[in-house]
């Protein structure tokens, strides 16, 4: 944990000594009265605590914010569903790299069982998004959505204007991924500026259907060499080779 967090409602209020933060910053970090631990608002200010008193049940704390915390790159991945397993390592991976937004969804040739797991429930995925951001040292969580097909997906994405569209595909691949900057000649200010939606399918990937559906909704079909790999490997590595190209 290289950050607390805390809710803008609880940031000043004494934290109960059973809180799992507070096992952490007594048990692990060691700290006691007078020490001061890195500590944020969720999506807000970064700064120091100082612990200015323990008491049996509390440990209360002044929190001094020093920065607005690292925002969040104009990244939006879409994400089939992997297994479990592989979607909790993902989600930890795309938050800690800083990623704005995850979408994950439901495909076509994904095991529909996944849907029931108790990763697919919001508030799980959520938290290793915080996991991710926590490890990240960064106070600022990827927000999170999640659908049941990609035709639902991609009509929520009417909001996003003027970014760049991305689905990768290694069975029919109009480009190479890193012709990204070639991509965006269609942007008119930086990647960093216009912002990029990628989207990864499930481990069987994209059905003839869905590739319609994505070049319909502008998407470039691109690839990222001729392996096949996992979801949570082609999601790490796309948001790094994305990231790379907008200079951050």
């Amino acid at each position: 944990m290289n950050i607390v967090l805390f809710s803008a409602e609880e940031i000043n209020l004494p934290l109960c000594r059973s809180d799992y933060r507070a096992v952490h910053i007594l048990n692990i970090l060691h700290k006691g009265v007078g020490d001061t631990f890195e500590a944020g608002i969720i999506n807000g200010k970064e700064g120091i605590a100082t612990i200015t008193d323990l008491t049996e049940e509390k440990i209360i704390f002044k929190f001094t914010p020093i920065s607005e915390g690292k925002k969040l790159y104009p990244l939006t991945m879409i994400i089939g569903f992997p297994r479990p397993i592989q979607l909790k390592r993902l989600l930890r991976d795309v938050a800690s790299l800083g990623v704005a937004s995850v979408h994950l969804t439901a495909t076509e040739l994904g095991e529909k069982s996944y849907l029931n797991s108790s990763m697919s429930q919001y508030e799980n995925a959520y938290a290793m998004l915080k996991d991710g951001s926590v490890q990240a040292k960064s106070s600022h969580i990827p927000e999170l959505f999640i659908h049941t097909s990609l035709k639902e997906c991609l009509n929520s994405l009417t909001k996003v204007k003027n970014s760049l569209r991305v689905a990768f595909d290694n069975v029919k691949p109009e480009s190479h991924l890193l012709a990204l900057a070639d991509f965006s000649q269609g942007c008119k200010a930086k990647l960093l500026d216009c912002g990029v939606v990628a989207a990864i399918g499930s481990e069987r990937g994209w059905t003839d259907n869905e590739r319609n559906m994505l070049v319909a909704a502008d998407f470039k079909l691109c690839g990222i060499g001729s392996r096949v790999l996992r979801t949570e490997t082609a999601s790490t590595v796309a948001a790094a080779l994305i990231l790379s190209k907008m200079e951050v």
